[in-house]
Formats: structure tokens, sequence, C-alpha cells
């Protein structure tokens, strides 16, 4: 592949052994989505201690995710024009100190403002994260080795949070699901100081406040909107009024990024890169994928077939483990076959997978008709996540590393949100017709059957858009 930037620029902003950064960013993604998920089976006790209403339960979960999504695009900028390594550290910092706040409040108001300030640490890490990968690791082999071990520790974190959070909240408490970051994140600053380089753009940084404002609230009305539609419907003023305020926010941003900006924070051109507007746009559907996979799975394990949340856990193990397996092997697999074999694979084994969970009932066995099928779906995923990524941040120049890693981490993560609300939606609205015919349980299956099916539509709909990358993304000299 040909480099987009000049030899003098490639400067390597590592100055530690591979392995250790390596291990450095894969820990913080794994924290990132540990993070995310960890605090579902704790809610319980957290309402029952701090006294939180139901709605305001809520925020424990929704307002992690919300400022995780809406201030990704300005952590990957800020990672380009003040340097990784700062831009790491002080995402670590800010996300354990919010965790040590969360772990010790007393009150509600207190436990979902440490839950904001940590979603905004995430959004500063995990764009930092890939770009740390894009500039430290070859093109070829080794970034897509690194893409496959960044992937798989995603899956880990995800695991982890599944079965860990009902462990530690039975065995200490729910707080120590959030104290548990301040010594991790003591020990990966201090790697972070010895191993990353000092970066930046090397001239005045001049952050584009405009852009950053209207982009960032943009993004932040329209996913809060759209996590309003579970509860209050799609014509609610709730949902409306926030959503449209997003759009309209984030057309000023995009007038803005044209026109007017002189350092913009998404420079419009990355966008003329056939790699990163397709790649993204298979990001933002796999999101979805990901949604339906994962937390409607394990809501069908728990009130379609009745199993506890730990069994729930338990049971999502194999496909977790799949996943991570998988997600290695398409590393090794990318520089030989090219992106398209692997993306249509995938999206083969979502039509496949999904298509018989959706055949799922109250009377299926565990074994026969949601283990199959998940190992499947998790094969595809492991597929086609680390595949993505390498593509949406391919032929990126140096100086952008940070934007396009905050760019394909917000596409997955605001397809995850749309996802979310549009299954919940269409669940609900199968469920509702199909209770009159049949008992609670299988009204709610056949809801969840209906998400499945969308969902194996959205796994062709990633094949058909990998057919728009350009012949060089699916042949070896790709690498």
């Amino acid at each position: 592949m040909t480099s987009t930037v000049s030899a003098t620029q490639r400067v390597k902003p590592i100055i530690g052994p591979a392995w250790l950064v390596l291990s450095l960013v894969c820990a913080c993604q794994f924290m990132v989505i540990l993070d995310a998920s960890i605090v579902n089976v704790a809610l319980p006790s957290i309402r029952r201690d701090l006294g939180f209403t139901p709605t305001g339960l809520a925020w424990v979960v929704n307002g992690y995710l919300l400022t995780f999504a809406g201030f990704m695009l300005l952590g990957g900028r800020a990672a380009d024009l003040f340097g990784q390594r700062r831009m790491l550290t002080a995402g670590l910092f800010l996300f354990s100190a919010s965790s040590l706040a969360g772990g010790l409040a007393t009150e509600p108001e207190v436990l979902v403002a440490a839950r904001l300030a940590q979603g905004i640490g995430a959004a500063m890490l995990a764009p930092a994260t890939l770009a740390v990968i894009n500039t430290s690791f070859d093109e070829g082999h080794a970034r897509a080795r690194a893409f496959g071990a960044w992937s798989a520790a995603g899956g880990v974190g995800g695991l982890a949070g599944a079965v860990a959070g009902g462990a530690i909240t039975t065995g200490l408490s729910w707080r120590w699901i959030f104290l548990i970051n301040v010594p991790i994140g003591a020990v990966l600053i201090a790697v972070a100081m010895v191993s990353l380089a000092r970066t930046g753009t090397g001239g005045r940084k001049s952050l584009d406040l405009t852009g950053a404002v209207t982009g960032t609230a943009g993004l932040a009305a329209l996913i809060y909107g759209v996590m309003q539609s579970a509860d209050h419907g799609w014509t609610s003023a709730m949902v409306v009024g926030p959503a449209i305020a997003g759009l309209l926010l984030l057309v000023v941003f995009t007038v803005v990024e044209a026109r007017f900006a002189t350092q913009p924070m998404v420079p419009l051109r990355l966008f003329r890169i056939r790699g990163v507007a397709v790649g993204n746009g298979m990001l933002l559907l796999f999101g979805a994928i990901a949604i339906a996979m994962w937390y409607f799975t394990s809501l069908f394990l728990q009130n379609v077939l009745g199993y506890s949340a730990f069994q729930t856990g338990l049971g999502q193990t194999p496909a977790a483990v799949t996943f991570m397996v998988i997600a290695r092997r398409a590393a090794a697999l990318l520089p030989r076959t090219g992106v398209r074999p692997l993306v249509l694979a995938g999206s083969a084994c979502f039509l496949a997978g999904f298509g018989w969970l959706a055949q799922a009932h109250p009377d299926s066995g565990y074994a026969t008709s949601v283990l199959g099928p998940t190992l499947l779906i998790a094969v595809g995923i492991g597929l086609t996540f680390p595949t993505l990524m390498v593509v949406a941040t391919a032929d990126v120049p140096e100086g952008d590393a940070g934007t396009i890693g905050g760019l394909a981490n917000t596409a997955s993560q605001v397809g995850g949100s749309i996802g979310l609300a549009v299954f919940a939606t269409a669940a609900s609205a199968r469920a509702a017709t199909a209770a009159g015919e049949s008992s609670p349980a299988a009204a709610l299956a056949a809801g969840y059957d209906l998400i499945f099916l969308m969902a194996a539509g959205l796994g062709l709909a990633i094949a058909v858009l990998s057919v728009l990358l350009s012949r060089r993304y699916n042949l070896r000299r790709f690498w």
C-alpha cells in the first residue's frame, strides 16, 4: 500500500517495545468496553443503596454511553493535535478519577455525574488507542495482528463485564466495579509514560472550537433522543426534539467543516478515501449487528428461557471465546486474502446464524437453538470487525490517525445506539401483536426473532457495501 505521508513524517510514536505498546492499548480497550456492561448486573444493588428512581437508574448505563459516543470525534482530533501519549494518559486519569468518585458516591446525582465523566474519559482513550496502532505498527501483517488483538481485547471486556459484574457485586460490593479501575488506571498511566513518545502537530495547536461544539453537541443530542425512544415512543417530543436538534447541529457542523474551519475537527477530505467512507458505513451497520448479538441474545436467554444473569453470562461465554479466537485468526488471514473475502464470509455467517437464531422459541434447547447460531454469529463478528477497522483507518495521513480512530469508533457506537432503539421498538410492536395469540414468553420470543431477522438483513447490507471497495482492497498487494 502506498503511504500517504512522506518518509520524513513517518516517525513511530513509541519508545518502548512493541509488545508493551500493544498490551497497553489492548488493556485500555478492555477497560473501556468492560465499563459499558459491568454495571448491568449491579443495578438492583445500586438502586437499593443510593435510592435511585427507575428512570434515574437507567442513566447509570446511558450516561456513560451518551458521553462515550458523543465526545469520541473530539477525543480523536485532540489526540492528533496534542499528542497520543498526552490524550491517552489524560483519558486514563479522568477515567480512573471518575471511577473513584463513582465508587465512593453516596448520592444518585454523584454517581450519574461520575458515569458521564467516565464516558468522556473513554472517548479520549478509545480513538487514542487506534491512533497508536495506526502509527506504531507497519501496514500489513503487524498492523493487522495489532487490530486483531485490540478487537479480541474488546471481546474479553464484554465477556468479563457480563460475568464479573455479578461476581464482584455478590462477593464484595457494587462499589468495587468502579474502584477496581483506580489501581489498573495508575499502572496503565505509568506504562504509557515509559512506552509512548511525545507526539503532536509540531506547530501551533488550534482546536476547531465551532466544529467541536456543534459536532459533539449534535452527536450527543441525536443519541440522547434515540435513547428516549424505548420509553417514550418515536413520535414523543422527548425523542423528536433532541433528534431534530442533533441533526440540525450536525448539518451546521458539516457546513463549518467544509467552508469555514481552517483546521477542521474532521477534515472532510478524509471521506474522499474510499476505504474511510465505505468502511465507516459498514461499521455503522456492524454496530447494530453487535447489539443484536450480545444485548438481545442476553435478553432472550433471560426473558424467554428463564436464565439468571450469571447463567446468561456463562451461556454467552462460548460465543465470546470464539469471537476472540477468530478475530486473532482474521488478522493473520487478512494480508493473504484481502478484505472482501473475509467480509463476505462474515456476512454469510450473519445470515446463517441470525436466520437459525430467529427460529428459537420458549421450548428451544440451548445447545440446538442458541449455542450453534451464536457461535456462527461470533465467527462472523470475529472475521468482520478487525477487517472493517483496518479498512476504515487505512490510507490515512498519520496526522489524522486520532481523528479517523474517533470516527471509526463513533460510527460503531452510533450504529449500536440507533440499532438498539430501532430493534427495541420493532420487538415491542411484534410482541404486542403476538400477545393475544400466545403465552407471554412466546410473544417476547416473536419480538426477538424479528430482531434477529433484521440483523441478518444488515449482514447482507454489509456484503453489498463491500462491493464498493476498490479492487486493490481485495488483493494481496493491498498489503
